[in-house]
């Protein structure tokens, strides 16, 4: 062990500087705690900086890489190796070497020394590889038959899923989930542990791996908190929260289903507070916000949104009813289930295990004196039919299909069995959109448009319509802010189309119709280009969503 102190180190490696190491001694005088930690939580270093220095001041080795590292079988209780945090892997004559990140953890070692008779030597790893490897003493459990079976024993399920570790862990996912405004988190069971993934702007990131002893008892807290039979694992379950995590009341839907290795759950998270719904907010382009505002001005017809499940239909549509509603019209939403709370909106949840669907639901509001009426989704010909009836009798419907183009919802329609006719007299505006990343503002840099592009979509000729169009081109570099992706937050790519009779025409000619061009509007493809020529995103997330 070197004689030199920690942020002596630090200050050598140019790791940290002396303002840096002065704050976290304040805190560590008022909040206690491990000089490094604090450190590592002000961001000030990075893990790998953190354990560097102290295998340089402990002069014990650091292991970047633990690949090809198998546990070494002892007469040891894998459980007390997991509580400990310790991997042995290697051991010679006088020596048992370990994996830890707790290189302090004098105790241990002693008791491990004096049951080996051999002297413990430590090497640092990192602690998500550390977890990783603790998988397989989990797994020695589970084989050796060690490992309860807790379907009999409710009330001791109960007790696990309230210790302190166990409500501590689930609290920090969440606080972390709403920190990084992720919009689900996904808890997957696997053979021996169960990986936590996070949904941030779309993409699914691994945050935690919990050992297969906690599994249990984590899956149990979810189930209990979300109001789940918790003794029932063999059927798919769906519960609801209501919480606040730090600072923001928050809705939490949460869905189980039974896995080949025990039950996942997926949580989504819909905040009450602070949410815009706005147009512009979603990041639609003035000339887009205009054409959704003509189709949605009207008193009736029918006004669509399409996509996949995931690309923000449904924000879309409450965006739409946002600028709608006032005291001077009735608005009433049949959804499944409500996502978010709207005042001043009538909205009504769709039951389908009682028989009451989209459609009856839709019967039932006719009777209510609606002006504006919202369809989750029409998913048959009945509800069809029945929103265009509504449609004929003077009321505004706004509504979602599962179809890839806007052109392609009135394929859809007519393969559900609608007439043309009707479809004419109903329609008002279809639209289709993609979700794909913002680049971050704090760190995004210019970066030159790709000409090919350009060319190949006829960009150029679509700016000639957009006079105020800034170009401003920038690529993703990645910071502290952004959590190093390069993004933060969603916006919409979209194309937008009035049902018009010139376009109406088209589809008596050909009812496969879609070339959005051909009419004089852009493509999705097209929008999400041209976002990118203003700096918004770049070149790689739209091609990923919508090439």
């Amino acid at each position: 062990m070197t004689k030199q102190l920690f942020g002596e180190l630090l200050l050598k490696n140019s790791w940290c500087d002396e303002d840096s190491i002065k704050r976290a001694l304040d805190i560590q005088k008022g909040y206690g705690g491990r000089i490094g930690s604090i450190l590592l939580n002000m961001g000030v270093i990075t893990e790998d900086q953190l354990l560097e220095t102290l295998s340089q001041q402990l002069a014990i080795p650091y292991l970047r890489s633990v690949e090809g590292i198998a546990h070494l079988h002892l007469p040891l209780d894998p459980r007390f190796l997991r509580e400990q945090q310790i991997f042995p892997f290697a051991e010679d004559d006088s020596s048992l070497h370990i994996l830890t990140t707790n290189p302090l953890n004098i105790t241990t070692y002693s008791l491990l020394e004096s049951i080996t008779g051999k002297r413990v030597q430590p090497s640092l790893v990192r602690e998500e590889a550390l977890k990783q490897l603790l998988v397989s003493l989990d797994e020695e459990l589970v084989t050796s038959g060690e490992y309860v079976n807790a379907d009999d024993e409710i009330d001791k399920l109960k007790e696990l899923a309230s210790e302190a570790p166990v409500i501590k862990l689930v609290n920090s996912l969440l606080t972390k989930a709403m920190e990084l405004n992720a919009s689900d988190i996904h808890f997957e069971s696997l053979r021996g542990a169960m990986k936590v993934r996070l949904r941030v702007d779309g993409i699914l990131t691994t945050v935690e791996i919990v050992a297969q002893s906690l599994k249990l008892a984590v899956i149990t807290r979810l189930k209990l908190i979300s109001g789940m039979n918790i003794a029932e694992h063999r059927i798919p379950q769906d519960g609801r929260i209501s919480m606040r995590i730090a600072g923001k009341e928050i809705d939490i839907r949460v869905s189980s289903v039974p896995t080949q290795f025990g039950e996942s759950l997926v949580m989504r998270l819909l905040g009450k507070e602070d949410i815009d719904y706005s147009l512009e907010s979603l990041g639609f382009f003035p000339d887009h916000i205009e054409l959704i505002n003509e189709v949605t001005r009207k008193t009736s017809g029918v006004f669509l949104t399409t996509g996949p499940t995931g690309s923000g239909k449904t924000t879309t549509l409450y965006a739409v009813l946002s600028r709608l509603n006032s005291d001077r019209v009735k608005i009433i939403t049949a959804e499944n289930p409500v996502e978010y709370e709207f005042k001043g909106i009538s909205q009504i949840n769709i039951r389908p295990e009682i028989d009451y669907t989209f459609a009856s639901a839709l019967r039932s509001i006719l009777r209510q004196d609606p002006d504006i009426i919202m369809v989750g989704e029409i998913r048959d010909a009945e509800t069809a039919e029945i929103a265009m009836q509504a449609a004929l009798t003077g009321h505004l419907v706004v509504s979602t299909l599962h179809t890839n183009s806007a052109l392609a919802s009135i394929t859809r329609l007519l393969d559900m069995g609608c007439e043309m006719f009707l479809l004419k007299s109903t329609i008002v505006g279809i639209m289709a959109q993609r979700l794909v990343r913002r680049l971050c503002p704090a760190c995004s840099q210019p970066a030159p448009f790709p000409e090919e592009y350009a060319v190949r979509y006829g960009l150029d000729a679509l700016l000639q319509n957009m006079p105020d169009f800034v170009k401003s081109p920038k690529r993703a570099v990645g910071c502290e802010i952004c959590s190093g992706s390069g993004y933060r937050g969603r916006m919409v790519i979209a194309e937008i189309a009035p049902f018009t009779s010139e376009l109406q025409d088209r589809f008596d000619h050909d009812k496969s119709f879609d070339d959005m061009n051909r009419i004089g509007h852009r493509t999705i493809l097209q929008d999400g280009l041209l976002k990118v020529l203003a700096g918004l995103t770049t070149v790689e997330e739209v091609l990923r969503v919508a090439h």
